[in-house]
C-alpha cells in the first residue's frame, strides 16, 4: 500500500505543482490586465470601454495582452526615436525624489541580469560555504567595484549563493578568484540541483571527465 501511495505522489506532485505555478503566473498577469482595464475606465469613452470589459473575461487574455505589449515595448526600445523617448523619462523619474532611489536600484539590477552582454548569472562555480571544508553551488555575478574593490587585495569575483529548495533567497559574497572552482554545467542544470536539495543530479560533461594534461618537462638547452 505504501509503494502505491508513493508512486501515485510522484505522478501527481511535478504535475499539481506545475498546474499551481502556472495558475499563479496566469492569475498575476491576468490581474495586472484588469487593473490596466480598471484605470482605463476613467480615461476613454464609455463606448470604448465596453469592449475591454467583454474581452476581460476571456481566460489567459491578460497574458496574451502583457505578451504582445512587451514585444511592440521592445521594438519601440530598439530604435533611435524609442531609446530617445525613453532617455527623458528616466531623467524625469532620477528628479523625483524617493522615486529616482527605487527606480534606479531596480533598472541598474535588471540591466545588469537580462543584458545579453552582461557576465551576471551566466556560470555556475563551485565555493566552500559556510565554513572550510563545506561546498556548495553558487552564481557569478560579476567582480567587486567600487570602493570595496580598493580594499581588496587580489583578484576576487563575487558570486551569489542560493539558499534551497527557494533560490529566490541567499547571500553575496566576495572571494578571492583562487577559491572559486569553476563548473561545466550550465545555469538551469546548477538551479535544478540546487532546488532538488541535490537529488536531481546534473549528467557529467565530458569535458570534466577529461584528465589535466601532466605538465612537460623542460628540455634543457645545449
Amino acid at each position: 500500500m505504501k509503494r502505491f501511495v508513493l508512486a501515485g505522489l510522484l505522478v501527481w506532485l511535478p504535475l499539481a505543482v506545475t498546474i499551481w505555478v502556472l495558475h499563479t503566473v496566469f492569475g498575476l498577469v491576468d490581474g495586472l490586465f484588469g487593473w490596466l482595464v480598471a484605470t482605463s475606465q476613467a480615461v476613454l469613452p464609455v463606448a470604448a470601454f465596453e469592449p475591454l470589459q467583454s474581452l476581460r473575461r476571456i481566460p489567459g487574455i491578460g497574458l496574451l495582452v502583457m505578451g504582445v505589449l512587451l514585444l511592440l515595448t521592445g521594438v519601440f526600445a530598439t530604435n533611435i526615436v524609442g531609446q530617445w523617448w525613453l532617455r527623458q523619462g528616466s531623467r524625469v523619474l532620477h528628479r523625483i525624489p524617493i522615486v529616482k532611489s527605487i527606480y534606479s536600484s531596480v533598472k541598474q539590477v535588471s540591466d545588469t541580469l537580462f543584458s545579453s552582454s552582461g557576465q551576471a548569472f551566466r556560470e555556475a562555480v563551485l565555493v566552500q560555504y559556510p565554513r572550510a571544508g563545506s561546498w556548495t553551488i553558487a552564481f557569478v555575478t560579476g567582480r567587486p567595484g567600487g570602493e570595496v574593490q580598493q580594499h581588496l587585495n587580489g583578484d576576487f569575483v563575487s558570486v551569489y549563493v542560493p539558499t534551497t529548495p527557494n533560490p529566490t533567497s541567499g547571500f553575496f559574497l566576495m572571494m578571492p578568484r583562487s577559491e572559486v572552482t569553476h563548473l561545466s554545467m550550465s545555469v538551469d542544470e546548477a538551479l535544478k540541483y540546487v532546488i532538488s536539495m541535490g537529488v536531481v543530479a546534473p549528467p557529467v560533461s565530458p569535458v570534466s571527465l577529461v584528465p589535466p594534461a601532466p605538465p612537460t618537462a623542460a628540455v634543457p638547452r645545449n
